[in-house]
């Protein structure tokens, strides 16, 4: 997982919390010792253990390495321990807070993972991606306001404006998303993809931002999407994002009568018939009961 946070990443690595049955919550009060137990009995850590430096002698960028690792295998607390370990040798401070906060983000350790990243940018000031994951941080915690202001700084801040900087301006989209305002939002994410036109490539993109939204925004945000990519001219991807609209509920045929930019396509037969399908699924109709719910598709010569 990249350190970005990509589109709050980062994140989105988290599930929704229910009212706990007594397993859950028994679960959740296991100790960090207790789960690093139970992740050592992962067949992986039988391989990994045998290769871990001795922190003793062990440089401190081998030490970070190794760290990066144990977090991409999914041993965090061991990865907190060997971070920990190339920080006491002299690591880059600014960078390991970085990657402890994401580390204990990935925990659910939002506390911690604040102290770190507001460490990072007390080191240095003018650190990018430490306030880009501090917005993260805000945006967990529903403080959208400061989120952007994070978000925002980070993006005058980036000296090599490139995917990392995609990945913040993408990061302010969703939280202006938080707030309903589309328009700013829409904005952010075009200039996301102009930076990096892959980052939303199988679903990657998406997938984050859609945990950060309610089901009700999430389907707004594919719309706005949708309509981004019309104004792109990639047609396959607008249809898909539209698709993932209709099928959230959001009545795309209404908006787009209204849009300047998707109006051409309303009774284009592959947004018809992709509507259809959509209802019926949500219906749980077959997709033959559901076409009297709709009108016929035109010919194609009128579809535009």
């Amino acid at each position: 997982m990249s350190m970005q946070l990509r589109s709050a990443c980062l994140l989105l690595l988290f599930s929704i919390f229910l009212p706990a049955t007594p397993s859950v919550a028994q679960k959740n009060a296991q100790t960090p010792e207790t789960m690093r137990e139970l992740r050592h009995q992962d067949p992986q850590w039988l391989l990994v253990q045998p290769h871990l430096p001795d922190p003793a002698t062990a440089s401190p960028e081998k030490l970070e390495m190794v760290g990066d690792v144990l977090r991409a295998r999914r041993f965090p607390e061991d990865a907190l321990e060997y971070y920990n370990y190339a920080l006491q040798k002299g690591g880059s401070e600014t960078t390991l807070m970085n990657k402890l906060g994401v580390t204990e983000l990935e925990m659910h350790n939002t506390v911690a993972a604040r102290i770190y990243f507001q460490r990072a940018v007390r080191l240095k000031r003018k650190d990018a991606l430490g306030w880009n994951n501090l917005g993260a941080v805000e945006c967990l915690d529903g403080n959208y306001g400061r989120a952007i202001s994070d978000y925002s700084r980070a993006i005058k801040l980036d000296s090599d404006p490139g995917k990392s900087s995609a990945a913040y301006h993408s990061n302010l989209g969703a939280a202006l998303m938080e707030l309903k305002d589309y328009t700013n939002a829409r904005r952010q994410y075009e200039v996301a993809l102009r930076l990096d036109p892959d980052m939303f490539d199988n679903g990657g993109g998406t997938g984050l931002t859609a945990r950060m939204l309610s089901p009700e925004d999430h389907a707004r945000y594919c719309f706005e999407m949708a309509r981004l990519y019309a104004k792109l001219g990639h047609e396959a991807e607008m249809l898909r994002y539209l698709t993932m609209a209709s099928e959230g509920g959001f009545d795309v045929l209404h908006e787009m009568g209204s849009d300047t930019v998707l109006a051409r396509y309303r009774k284009d037969p592959r947004v018809l018939l992709m509507v259809r399908n959509a209802q019926a699924m949500r219906s749980g109709r077959s997709i033959a009961e559901a076409k009297d719910g709709l009108p016929p598709l035109p010919p194609a010569h009128e579809q535009n």
